[in-house]
């Protein structure tokens, strides 16, 4: 791409690094707030260790938040429309409520 044309205002270019472009596995999140921001740890728990490490930790604001919550309903919805895997009852097993085995 051209660095010397203009972009259109609404235009955003994103760069991504191959490290972050790598990703990072998380198995849990814990969300909590204040009164001006959302702050969302990403969490990876595996079976077997006492301590589950922050992997990566998101600080948003309220109405980031909001359309980060509805970017991500639209995505399920597209998912499950896609795939057929769509949970009837809407309910998701809790953290811990359901044993693996390897």
């Amino acid at each position: 791409m051209d660095n010397n044309k203009t972009n259109p205002a609404n235009e955003i270019q994103i760069e991504l690094s191959e490290e972050i472009a790598q990703g990072t596995y998380a198995n849990l999140a814990i969300i909590a707030h204040s009164s001006s921001e959302f702050i969302i740890d990403f969490i990876r728990i595996v079976p077997g260790m006492p301590k589950a490490k922050v992997k990566s930790r998101v600080i948003l604001t309220p109405d980031n938040a909001r359309r980060l919550l509805y970017a991500l309903e639209d995505n399920i919805a597209k998912f499950e429309q896609q795939t057929g895997n769509a949970r009837a009852d809407g309910l998701i097993p809790p953290i811990g409520g359901i044993k693996g085995e390897a």
